[in-house]
């Protein structure tokens, strides 16, 4: 039977039946498959790389992604899909599907980071200082391949999807300015996935309810009074009360946190000082704290700010603190929907095997699509890219990462697959809501 006919036959008993359609419906183990079948088919795969290896040569830093925003309504145009641009400076939405509820999202990131890239190979970054090491380029291309296999069945697409090329992951909150730019009104779900280096190729992994933790980033300026090294008497040492300060630091999680209750503070910047035989005038410290709860990244701010200024004062010295909280908003916890996770696992289960879908711990990292799921039910996954025939993948922010392409076509059936069955469980819910229908269809 093709999509079309099991589609319209398990959307008929979905009306009628007082419950989702089960992962174990034939019809919905074939939908995955024939997606998985069409992202692998050579054209299709080829097209898929491609268009990552474009994104690798051209990195572009948050708020920055221009090119690369270029690209992709390129592509959405060759395909025939509607789009809005700009949104939140570079951002794209595209929609695929009737125009009408429900709505489903899918989300790719697509910023690079400062990094130069010591990985030599035919599609090396051209930019220099600038790379995609953490996946970003494929993200994107796994939204595009995700939107050719759905523009391909949009006929049978019971809703909409709505496609979130979203700029400024790293740091820049572009999720945040997305959501205060209305992106979600009346979107149901929002899915996104991660590259992970870890997790072998063909395994996805992830988890119910916290899944990253809530992070923010400080700066702070101790201030002294420079001088000659050999008289430090006559000056007033801000390196010393830096030192100071970074050990007090660490007592915040080994002495005032609960040890059930998983927190980071970590220094990983220090400047002060250009010379062997001068004390200088000041030293910059900078660092991250991380925890999963908001009563305790809120205490973690606290604790960060008193401390640094306490312990300067002890050594004599003054000290300012700045949270860059607009350059840098503080990142909620990544927190996945319960049902969300039965829903993905199910999806996932049809489409590569129950023992290929994972449960995880919660990790330490950060990821701003945590603001999408303060607004509504969302749900974050890892797909593993480890093959040990191709040798070990770096981790993520690191100079020598690569991607294993072979995973490019999962993630793109995986994200058609998720939108797609999940309207068809939720058609018969909304359609008799009455909601503001996308006039960019």
């Amino acid at each position: 039977m093709s999509f079309s006919g099991w589609f319209f036959f398990i959307f008929s008993l979905s009306l009628f039946a007082p419950v989702p359609i089960s992962s174990s419906s034939e019809g919905v183990s074939n939908i995955a498959a024939e997606f998985l079948n069409y992202a692998k088919k050579g054209e299709v795969f080829d097209w898929i790389k491609s268009i990552r290896r474009k994104i690798h040569e051209h990195p572009e830093l948050g708020y920055e992604e221009f090119e690369t925003s270029k690209l992709i309504r390129t592509e959405l145009d060759k395909m025939g899909i509607s789009y809005k641009y700009p949104v939140a400076v570079t951002g794209v939405l595209g929609f695929i599907g009737t125009g009408k509820p429900p709505f489903v999202a899918l989300r790719a990131d697509m910023d690079a980071l400062p990094l130069q890239e010591m990985v030599e190979w035919e599609h090396k970054s051209k930019i220099p200082g600038k790379m995609h090491a953490c996946g970003h380029d494929a993200h994107v291309a796994m939204l595009l391949g995700a939107a050719k296999i759905l523009q391909e069945h949009r006929e049978d697409l019971q809703g909409t999807v709505v496609l979130v090329f979203q700029p400024a992951e790293e740091g820049g909150g572009g999720a945040k300015k997305l959501v205060e730019a209305g992106v979600l009104e009346n979107v149901k779900a929002i899915f996104g996935l991660h590259v992970y280096p870890d997790l072998n190729e063909g395994k996805v992994s992830s988890t119910s309810g916290p899944l990253l933790a809530a992070s923010g980033f400080f700066e702070a300026v101790i201030s002294g009074k420079g001088g000659h090294a050999a008289i430090p008497q006559h000056s007033i040492d801000p390196i010393l009360a830096a030192s100071n300060v970074i050990v007090s630091l660490q007592h915040l999680v080994s002495r005032e946190a609960d040890p059930l209750d998983s927190q980071v503070v970590t220094i990983a910047k220090f400047q002060g000082g250009g010379a062997f035989n001068v004390i200088p005038d000041s030293v910059t410290i900078g660092g991250t704290f991380r925890a999963f709860s908001k009563k305790s990244i809120l205490q973690l701010k606290q604790r960060i700010e008193e401390v640094i200024i306490g312990q300067a004062a002890v050594q004599r010295c003054n000290a300012t603190v700045n949270f860059h909280g607009n350059e840098k908003p503080f990142y909620p916890a990544t927190v996945n929907d319960e049902g969300l996770h039965e829903y993905f696992q199910d999806v996932a289960g049809d489409m590569l095997g129950v023992l290929n879908v994972k449960d995880m711990q919660p990790l330490m990292g950060s990821e701003d699509f945590s603001f999408y799921q303060e607004v509504i039910p969302g749900y974050f996954f890892f797909l593993g890219m480890k093959n040990e025939t191709k040798g070990e993948l770096a981790s993520g922010h690191s100079p020598f990462f690569k991607i294993n392409e072979d995973v490019l076509p999962i993630g793109a059936a995986l994200h058609a697959s998720l939108a797609a069955r999940y309207l068809l469980q939720t058609q018969a819910d909304t359609s008799t809501l009455n909601v503001k229908r996308h006039d960019e269809l």
